[in-house]
């Protein structure tokens, strides 16, 4: 299968096109940049050069494959306060894809996320369906983003074969710069590793290898209309979190107060004192989908994310 990716050169996107390779398809990356396009043409992929603004690139890369994985987003301007405009482009380019697919049955598979889902539970992937945007979008970028996650779902009645993988707050992993690495920056910065109130509120993982995996599977077998959720651990404790980062650092584990997060975890205050565990009995049972690699608070102990070289 010949398989158009954007996203191919990030966090997730560089372990995505080697599972795909090695499962026997082939890949050609979105790449903006010339360090983006050496790095897919290393790794054995080719090279579509534009950007998420150029729908007429990217309808013409989709209608050249066999199926596309979209896993880009402007995260560069989502988190410096454009997150809108970030999600507006992200929703043009998935109609961009539906127009190019329509009525051929080949797959198309967007990342979407699971924080937020249903706090205070165990989400499933039934959870966050229908007219209403789940409790945790807070805001008009994240509702517009499940908006586009609905639209991708929706594909299925155009004769596409469209899903939704969500993702956990961490996809960890040895050379991961997200929320772990970030929590780890902030306890080294403030010489203690903190949690929020009790730090019993849980966060889904997965480890990027995992997911990955879970993209391929989509891929080839996903229904159309499937909704996947790349969860390893259903809810692991931040307060056991930040005593792994204590443990390591060698400073002090502390509450937070929710009056002092902010000044605390900077732009993460709005993220860590969520409970938002998920689950993937679903996903798993529909496609055989295991897990097989270390789980957060085991790759934590590694020690990978506390190289002094890399923070």
């Amino acid at each position: 299968m010949r398989v158009f990716v954007t996203g191919a050169s990030g966090w997730i996107g560089s372990a995505v096109v080697p599972e795909l390779i090695g499962a026997g398809h082939q890949v050609t990356g979105l790449a903006r940049s010339a360090a983006s396009a050496a790095a897919l043409t290393a790794a054995g992929a080719q090279v579509h050069h534009g950007s998420l603004d150029d729908l007429d690139g990217l309808r013409d890369a989709a209608a050249a494959s066999d199926g596309v994985i979209h896993l880009a987003f402007k995260h560069d301007i989502a988190f410096s306060g454009g997150f809108q405009d970030a999600a507006e482009a992200d929703r043009r380019a998935v109609e961009t894809f539906g127009e190019a697919l329509a009525g051929s049955g080949r797959p198309l598979i967007i990342a979407s996320g699971t924080l937020g889902l249903a706090l205070g539970r165990v989400a499933t992937e039934r959870d966050g369906h229908g007219p209403d945007a789940p409790a945790g979008a807070h805001g008009e970028g994240p509702r517009a983003r499940w908006a586009t996650a609905e639209l991708t779902l929706s594909l299925a009645s155009r004769g596409i074969r469209s899903s939704i993988v969500r993702l956990p707050p961490t996809n960890h992993g040895d050379g991961d710069n997200g929320f772990m690495a970030t929590l780890v920056g902030i306890a080294r910065d403030k010489g203690v590793s903190g949690y929020i109130g009790d730090g019993a509120n849980r966060w889904p993982a997965v480890h990027r290898l995992d997911s990955a995996h879970l993209f391929r599977l989509a891929v080839d077998n996903a229904p159309a209309g499937s909704t996947l959720h790349a969860v390893a651990d259903e809810g692991v404790p931040i307060r056991d979190v930040a005593g792994v980062i204590g443990r390591h650092l060698n400073v002090p584990v502390v509450s937070i107060s929710a009056a002092d997060a902010g000044e605390h975890f900077t732009w993460m205050a709005g993220f860590i004192g969520a409970d938002s565990p998920a689950s993937s009995t679903l996903t798993r049972e529909l496609l055989g989908w295991q897990p097989t690699q270390p789980g957060l608070l085991e790759d934590l102990d590694k020690g990978h994310y506390f190289d002094q070289s890399s923070a």
